[in-house]
């Protein structure tokens, strides 16, 4: 096997400026050693997309919604894009622990499975890397370990909190006041919110899409189902906003506000709700306003595009001060629902009554900037 870290990458003609080992050693919170010796030469090209003239139907999102059962598989020419998906998704699924931290406290687990055996892997495993170390730098984030082993390419991470050394009062202190940071982060194993739906028909069903990027089906788990080539996929990229929602939604789960939730990430919300349906109390859901909003007229699109965010329960007592808190932190959130005790799985209605408040929304993506 070719030593997919430590080469000198020539993609497509254009030599790389960074090994995937460097990029990974300015990513580290503590740098592996160098190996001795020169590094070889890897030359390589990146997957052409396939033609595609797939027509996805807005009718069968039920049908849709089984296939998401399938095992997925990495999708090679959208490599970067499921590898920052796959950053956000380990930080989405460590904010339902019980403890206390903030995302500045976190720091994540990388781990590759890859070979060079056919043409493309190995530029897409340098996408892979690149992406995932780009947005982690954005996020402000470090990795605590990686490794890089033999085998059908995949990629995983997992979250935990940063391993702090005892520090003086004056340096204490100064921590506190760093921004998205805690003095003694803890995280658990153990969830403090359910994932299971509560079965109470007032609670509200509340959708957080945690980056403004366009819902599209390339490199999904419902593309790849179908066998479908989209050309697109969503770009994860705002890591200012990620970092935003990330923390009001973290607030509310430590205030003990969200009576359930689930991330959203493989099988895009349409995976999420049905995560949370599985349970066996259902979801009545509307994504009307979600399209609204975003000005997309495909109902597919936004149920499986694979944008990271969550879905969160929370009872109606609360729901004023819930869009206050949203509100105050220009955070776009959408009310989508309501749990339904009367039946399993998700089931797409028309519309959902929302208060005016949110009108505004409706029409412009406030905090998009």
């Amino acid at each position: 096997m070719t030593d997919l870290l430590h080469s000198n990458y020539i993609i497509d003609g254009v030599q790389m400026p960074l090994s995937p080992a460097r990029m990974l050693r300015e990513c580290c919170a503590e740098p592996p050693l160098e190996p001795d010796g020169d590094s070889e030469t890897l030359a390589d090209e990146q997957l052409d997309l396939r033609p595609d003239n797939f027509v996805f139907k807005e009718s069968a999102v039920q049908a849709y919604a089984k296939l998401l059962d399938a095992k997925r598989s990495l999708p090679l020419p959208f490599a970067g894009p499921y590898t920052a998906l796959k950053v956000a998704q380990a930080l989405l699924d460590a904010i339902w622990m019980s403890g206390h931290f903030r995302l500045g406290d976190l720091t994540l687990r990388a781990d590759w499975k890859w070979n060079d055996r056919e043409i493309g892997h190995a530029a897409a495993f340098y996408s892979s890397v690149e992406s995932a170390c780009a947005y982690m730098d954005a996020l402000g984030l470090k990795l605590g370990r990686y490794t890089v082993c033999n085998g059908q390419p995949s990629v995983a991470f997992k979250a935990g909190t940063v391993a702090e050394e005892e520090a003086s009062d004056e340096e204490e202190t100064l921590f506190r006041e760093l921004p998205y940071r805690t003095a003694n982060p803890r995280i658990s194993r153990r969830r403090k919110v359910p994932v299971a739906l509560v079965p109470e028909p007032s609670d509200w069903l509340i959708y957080i899409p945690f980056d403004p990027c366009d819902f599209r089906l390339g490199g999904s788990a419902l593309a790849q189902a179908l066998g479908a080539h989209p050309s697109t996929a969503s770009e994860v990229n705002d890591a200012d906003y990620f970092t935003d929602c990330y923390e009001i939604v973290r607030e509310l789960v430590e205030d003990g506000i969200v009576k359930a939730g689930a991330t959203v990430g493989d099988g895009g919300l349409m995976g999420c709700l049905r995560t949370l349906a599985a349970g066996g109390t259902g979801a009545d859901v509307s994504i009307r306003n979600v399209c609204k909003a975003y000005g997309e007229p495909s109902q597919v699109r936004v149920l499986f595009g694979e944008v990271p965010g969550v879905v969160l329960q929370v009872a109606d007592i609360d729901y004023d001060y819930i869009d206050a808190e949203f509100i105050l932190q220009d955070v776009v959130y959408f009310p989508i629902g309501h749990p339904n005790p009367s039946h399993g799985g998700v089931r797409i209605t028309e519309a959902v009554e929302i208060p005016q408040i949110l009108e505004s929304l409706l029409n412009t993506l406030e905090g998009e900037d």
